[in-house]
């Protein structure tokens, strides 16, 4: 396993993140798998080198953040807070309770507290706002996030999905204030979602910040053989629990270009002898502003074939291919 800098920091992460939203109760969505099934994962991820684990206050209503506290304590053993890096986020809404969502400063001061608890530890690596707050004043959020980090709560500060415009003027009111400055954003990036390339991902690398991007493989859409719909069908479903149940995903992919960048992707992946999520994964990978890809896994062999994918490295051509087919899409999950 290879280990980078986050961004500007001196912190030393895994070239793989493990996102722990499968990992919490299926009362809260029924792919989610409880302790006992979650806990082979973190083995597999630990003893593999990965380092990096992330997760979020409202991943299965704080579920998700007991069992990756609780796993991460068994797999890790003496070395867990001192080998092992936790990122969590908050925003979404905990309870009916109108101030127990958001980013005023009783929310976030409240909300640290809670997912401390929850993991069982004194601090977390990285504490992210999971969206931006239209309701709160950013000075607000901004100098309560920094009071989190001098308190010693959390290590860094990142962020994830909002406009550039809105990161770039949060990173202004920081250096201007003397806060804490945000280290990481945490996009939506993944070849048939490519639209961060625009701003977000130039921004990040001029600034220096870390970018982890949420969902590589499309939700398993680059990962599945799917085929392409006929004309009044939907599109197919995957094979999982979490694909058949996913509207999120109805939303953002399986669209006509969607289809065209898949069948460049399996064209490449044929080519190579390889499974498709390992070359789009690796397309990912080989964005130099790229920090950490968060992977999902839910099956035994979803970790290993994610990390054969460290080993691939494409050609030009190869990229050229697969991005070719590429059609703009609507900027999605911003507001």
């Amino acid at each position: 396993m290879d280990y980078v800098n986050l961004g500007k920091t001196g912190l030393k992460v895994s070239r793989l993140c493990l996102g722990c939203m499968t990992y919490g109760s299926s009362a809260w969505r029924p792919w989610v798998l409880d302790y006992d099934a979650s806990l082979p994962f973190f083995k597999q991820a630990w003893q593999a080198g990965i380092n990096f684990y992330d997760t979020a206050d409202m991943y299965s209503v704080g579920a998700s953040e007991e069992v990756t506290g609780r796993a991460l304590r068994e797999v890790a053993g003496k070395a867990w807070r001192d080998g092992v890096v936790i990122a969590t986020k908050v925003f979404n809404p905990m309870s009916s309770e109108p101030n127990d969502r958001g980013l005023s400063r009783k929310h976030v001061m409240a909300a640290i507290d809670n997912s401390l608890k929850r993991l069982g530890t004194d601090y977390v690596d990285l504490y992210q706002i999971h969206r931006f707050d239209y309701a709160t004043p950013i000075e607000e959020t901004l100098e309560a996030l920094h009071d989190v980090v001098k308190a010693g709560k959390a290590r860094y500060i990142g962020a994830s999905s909002m406009w550039a415009w809105q990161f770039m003027k949060m990173l202004a009111v920081s250096e201007a204030r003397g806060w804490t400055r945000f280290v990481s954003m945490q996009p939506q990036y993944n070849l048939v979602y490519r639209e961060e390339e625009r701003e977000m991902l130039r921004l990040c690398k001029a600034e220096g910040i870390g970018v982890i991007p949420w969902s590589p493989l499309a939700r398993g859409f680059l990962a599945a053989d799917r085929k392409r719909p006929s004309p009044g069908q939907n599109a197919p479903k995957g094979e999982t629990t979490r694909a058949s149940s996913d509207p999120f995903a109805d939303h953002l992919y399986y669209g006509d270009a969607d289809f065209d960048v898949k069948d460049a992707l399996n064209k490449v992946a044929k080519a190579r002898g390889l499974p498709p999520m390992q070359i789009a994964l690796a397309w990912v990978l080989s964005k130099p502003v790229v920090t950490a890809p968060i992977i999902g896994a839910s099956k035994p062999h979803h970790i290993p074939d994610a990390l054969k994918a460290l080993e691939v490295k494409l050609t030009v051509e190869e990229i050229a291919a697969i991005e070719a087919p590429y059609n703009p899409k609507t900027v999605a999950d911003h507001d």
